[in-house]
């Protein structure tokens, strides 16, 4: 991008959800008067005898969790969706105003490894490539059912970003409906294909690997990089090397270059501020509606909170939840920080 843009207050579009992200270089100066959060210490313990995610422990919800001894997925004990929901359609007084739908849906929690202070960032890559293969099989498996069209694999990490329990792991919704980011996302990618011909990520890829300014790591499979639209401070995306609509097109190989790449992108947030970096991760696969999705590129989204340091963290509120979405350091320079963070491995 050239010094105007750098400096200067400017929008940047979103083709994947077709709207407008605002861009304030000039706010990165503004003195922090408010809120500042407590420094994340990283789990000291193996094995903790009060979390109920640790092998053989009682969970809340009465169920004992298994001594596992790798990856583990069980039902959640406390699930936002039910199997078990009757499907139905509610529209008071007939104007489209008042609308209910029944949604029904399978979650369930994965343990990325039995020890309570491994995290992606310091697990070694082939644990990792035990958690994507886990992903894969559940996705597949949920993904096979009538009652479902989405499965969401998700990873909430740290208490700022709504975690109930440090010991890592994240979770699987699979839902009756494609919830709403894949909705937009899908239809976004559905109109680039027939205005432009091909894949909107795929073509996207490609500029940013001509250009290189926001890629943050790579290799032979994946590339990670700040999309020219990101929001949250360090977002990032990572995006396959090649069009694939979700894990179970990929090849040994291409597992194997996700897993290298998760522990690059993890890592490297934990060296931007010395501290156990939170976020909200996800995969984006294709939709499981049993049609074909020729638009659809898999990709993943990290969305971290932090902003200045490991105290102080962006808050959406304001204009971002009245006008649209804004963000002070410019996405380049974000990743300047990641690339270095990375490299320094």
């Amino acid at each position: 991008m050239n010094s105007f843009t750098q400096q200067n207050s400017h929008r940047r579009f979103n083709p994947l959800k077709r709207e407008w992200v605002l861009v304030s270089p000039h706010r990165t100066q503004r003195p922090w008067q408010g809120q500042v959060e407590k420094p994340v210490q990283p789990a000291a313990l193996a094995y903790d005898p009060e979390c109920y995610l640790c092998p053989g422990n009682l969970r809340a919800g009465g169920v004992r969790t298994d001594s596992y001894t790798s990856t583990y997925v069980f039902e959640n004990d406390f699930a936002a969706l039910k199997a078990d929901v009757p499907a139905f359609r509610e529209d008071e007084e007939g104007k489209g105003l008042l609308i209910a739908e029944g949604e029904s849906g399978i979650c369930r929690v994965l343990c990325f490894s039995p020890r309570h202070d491994l995290t992606l960032a310091k697990m070694e890559i082939a644990d990792i490539r035990k958690v994507v293969n886990l992903w894969d099989a559940q996705t597949q498996e949920l993904g096979a059912r009538e009652d479902i069209q989405y499965v969401q694999v998700f990873e909430n990490r740290g208490a700022m970003m709504g975690a109930s329990n440090p010991h890592p792991h994240g979770q699987i919704w699979a839902s009756r409906s494609v919830p709403n980011e894949a909705a937009v996302e899908q239809a976004a990618q559905e109109v680039y294909l027939s205005e432009h011909g091909c894949c909107l990520l795929c073509a996207y890829r490609d500029l940013e690997i001509a250009k290189g300014e926001r890629i943050v790591a790579s290799n032979s499979s994946f590339i990670a990089l700040v999309p020219f639209w990101a929001v949250w401070p360090f977002e990032v995306m990572i995006l396959p090397a090649r069009h694939i609509a979700d894990l179970a097109a990929m090849t040994d190989q291409e597992r194997d270059d996700l897993a290298t790449i998760l522990k690059a992108v993890t890592s490297a947030y934990d060296r931007v501020f010395d501290t156990p970096f939170p976020y909200s991760m996800g995969l984006h696969p294709q939709p499981f509606d049993g049609k074909e999705h020729p638009e659809w590129h898999f990709h993943l989204h990290f969305y971290p909170p932090l902003l200045r340091s490991a105290t102080v963290r962006k808050f959406m509120v304001g204009f971002e939840l009245l006008g649209s979405p804004q963000r002070d350091i410019t996405p380049e320079s974000a990743a300047e920080t990641l690339r270095k963070a990375s490299s320094s491995q």
